[in-house]
């Protein structure tokens, strides 16, 4: 990997195979609808990422066990690794594992912590090929009827939004902490389709078809909606120059939280922030300094 100097982007988003394109615009070209069904089966089917070196350790001392989550019928995996009556849970973004925030599982490990994190629904070890946020969010609650409770909870991406919506629905724990978490699911969805280059109406159906098959408007889910029912202390971490989820998106959040903290960081993108050890010191000083 090339080293990114101080004014390049510091990690661009996932280049989508031209089959992918070229599908899409195809079914566009026929109808919109057919394309905004394509789209929305490809929002919800997680690509699974080779396991990096770094994490194997975590992988091979963690107590890995299956869950099944009632509420959508369907299993994870939690990790539980180390042993202590105080546990903080972790929670990964789309497209993630539950061993991927290991430099964070590693700090607090050593300050004596019992740590659990999860393979959301078909994430990782897990089965299955789809999922949706309400899978993320019911994948918590379960974890804290059988594992809790916490301590603190710190989700990335996508995992913070539903620990957002999950404290918003009664997850219990002391103080929270989301890195890089999106906002609004309208805009997500959007972004989503203009990376396809397909045009804006097939987000507006696909929308709808999330919006009928979940039984409400999604974007009550969007973090900074759940945020406004969020009273314990939270800290916003964000990178000033993430190309997957604009910083904006850490400014919102944070503008409806009653007890909120935020700390921007610059040019360590949206994943590589997660590794940073003065962002892990700073999310130590916030939840136990």
């Amino acid at each position: 990997m090339s080293q990114n100097t101080p004014n390049s982007t510091p990690e661009p988003t996932v280049k989508v195979p031209k089959v992918i394109l070229q599908t899409g615009r195809f079914l566009q070209s026929i109808s919109t609808s057919l394309a905004a069904t394509y789209g929305q089966r490809l929002f919800i089917t997680p690509l699974k990422h080779k396991m990096p070196k770094r994490e194997f350790h975590m992988d091979e001392q963690t107590e890995q066990t299956q869950l099944f989550v009632p509420a959508f019928v369907k299993s994870i995996v939690v990790y539980r690794y180390g042993k202590s009556d105080k546990k903080i849970l972790l929670a990964h973004g789309w497209s993630g594992r539950g061993t991927q925030l290991v430099k964070i599982a590693d700090h607090f490990l050593k300050l004596g912590y019992e740590i659990i994190s999860f393979d959301a629904p078909a994430h990782g070890k897990a089965t299955g090929k789809t999922t949706s946020m309400p899978e993320f969010i019911a994948s918590i609650h379960e974890i804290e009827k059988q594992f809790g409770t916490f301590e603190f909870a710190i989700g990335h991406s996508l995992g913070g939004m539903a620990l957002l919506n999950a404290v918003r629905e009664g997850f219990q724990t002391k103080k929270l902490v989301t890195i890089g978490a999106a906002d609004v699911i309208t805009d997500i969805i959007l972004h989503f389709t203009r990376t396809l280059t397909l045009k804006d109406i097939v987000a507006e159906k696909m929308k709808a078809k999330f919006d009928q098959k979940f039984g409400r408007d999604i974007d009550y889910a969007s973090a900074h909606i759940a945020a406004k029912e969020v009273n314990i202390p939270t800290l916003i971490v964000h990178d000033e120059h993430d190309a997957d989820v604009p910083v904006s998106c850490a400014y919102a959040i944070h503008n409806e939280l009653s007890n909120g903290s935020i700390h921007i960081t610059k040019h360590l993108g949206h994943r590589r922030i997660l590794g940073k050890q003065e962002v892990i010191e700073k999310i130590e000083g916030f939840l136990i300094g």
